[in-house]
């Protein structure tokens, strides 16, 4: 990955209501095609931290399944709120699937979906499959949402499946992609949002040590990125990554108060998308750190 086309300055795009058709324009941008290239660079083109959240949830789903399909797409899994498996009742029937979802990010916009389901047999232990869906499949309706507090310009929509047809993806649907997804949701989103707040220092000409502490926290995402998802390693660098961001968050919005412009409030309105994992992410950091023989810090 070569770093000289995502730090110098770019042209941000205009933000659209047409999210597929902003996604593509920054998915064909000349440069690496790597999920993390993708993802920071995507922050870089956003004219808000919506549309930097969009371009690192996509990388996301893309570093979990490389051979995700063009377009925008969503990982369906919660229902009711909750997330585990015998919590799920949505369920796959020879590749037929009924039930539904409570989140679909980028809404109507999204042309496919990966959905698990439940398909193991009466008296068998709960067992997801994951299921490649076309958003206008027959079976497949998509409710739009109200407007959220959080980055509002990215809609978001229910699943409700009726017999829909669906393509089943090799592996376990917990396992090997709604457990890894949520860490690399993490990750890219963080890329991508560092990536926005780093153009916009570029662009208003912070000072030199504010712009290259985030240089740095972008430098150690790269590397967090490189690591195997599963590993309890990754888990305790990405924690260590974010807390390396949260410590710069005085010193930033003191500087997005002096930038001209909507930076500092759309930054304000938005900034809280990356603790809506919160107690996900410290429960497995705790996993990790007990795995690795370190003692887990006492919460503050």
């Amino acid at each position: 990955m070569s770093w000289d086309g995502l730090l110098g300055p770019l042209q941000r795009l205009p933000g659209t209501a047409l999210l597929d058709d902003w996604h593509a324009r920054v998915q064909q941008h000349p440069g690496d095609a790597a999920p993390f290239a993708r993802a920071l660079l995507g922050g870089r083109l956003a004219a808000t931290p919506g549309l930097a959240f969009l371009a690192g949830y996509q990388q996301a789903l893309r570093a979990l399944w490389p051979e995700a399909p063009k377009g925008l797409g969503a990982l369906c899994a919660t229902e009711n709120r909750r997330l585990r498996p015998a919590d799920m009742t949505t369920r796959s029937a020879a590749g037929h699937l009924v039930g539904a979802k409570d989140f679909v990010t980028a809404g109507a916009a999204v042309s496919w979906l990966l959905v698990p389901a439940r398909e193991e047999g009466a008296d068998e232990a709960p067992r997801l499959g994951m299921y490649l869906l076309s958003a206008t499949a027959g079976g497949v309706t998509l409710e739009a949402g109200s407007p959220l507090p959080l980055v509002p310009d990215i809609p978001h929509a229910r699943l409700r499946l009726t017999e829909a047809a669906g393509q089943r993806l090799a592996g376990d649907g917990w396992d090997d992609y709604v457990k890894p997804f949520r860490t690399l949701e993490d990750l890219y989103v963080l890329v991508a949002l560092a990536g926005w707040l780093y153009g916009v220092a570029l662009e208003h000409a912070w000072p030199q040590g504010l712009l290259l502490r985030l240089t740095g926290v972008l430098a150690g995402a790269a590397e967090v990125a490189r690591q195997p998802v599963g590993e309890a390693a990754t888990h305790v660098l990405l924690a260590a990554l974010s807390e390396q961001f949260a410590t710069l968050q005085a010193e930033l919005e003191r500087a997005l108060v002096s930038t001209p412009g909507a930076w500092s409030a759309l930054w304000l309105r938005d900034r809280a998308v990356l603790g809506l994992a919160r107690g996900a992410q410290a429960e497995r950091l705790r996993k990790a750190l007990l795995q690795l023989g370190i003692e887990s810090p006492v919460s503050s």
